[in-house]
């Protein structure tokens, strides 16, 4: 289990990736508008490259979705005193890993039969 002083950095470190990814989500969302090209003006494959650079926008924001629910949720187990607990098995979320991703919700244990089953 994790001290309040660890939970605290934690805290601190979940928060700015929150205010981070909410920053490019408000200039990303520009990026994923619907393209709309005036085929007589703009050529085929200028609007088949906007088209792409749309979709991979909106694959981005997605992405930068889910990461706000589990920061979001990384921040509740905190409120709740859990955080850093595996929400499957319950035991400790190594810190290493805690390191890499602080929005880590299972230990590498569990995340692996996830990704076997």
């Amino acid at each position: 289990m994790l001290n309040d002083p660890d939970t605290q950095h934690y805290k601190q470190v979940l928060l700015k990736l929150q205010t981070d990814l909410l920053a490019v989500e408000q200039s990303g969302q520009e990026a994923a508008q619907t393209v709309e090209l005036d085929q007589t003006v703009v050529g085929r494959v200028s609007r088949m490259d906007a088209l792409q650079g749309q979709a991979m926008a909106k694959d981005s924001q997605q992405r930068r979705m889910i990461q706000l629910q589990r920061i979001k949720a990384s921040l509740q187990r905190i409120e709740k005193g859990i955080f850093g607990l595996c929400l499957r098995c319950g035991e400790d979320i190594h810190v290493k890993r805690l390191e890499f991703d602080p929005s880590a919700p299972l230990c590498i244990a569990c995340a692996n039969q996830g990704q076997k089953g």
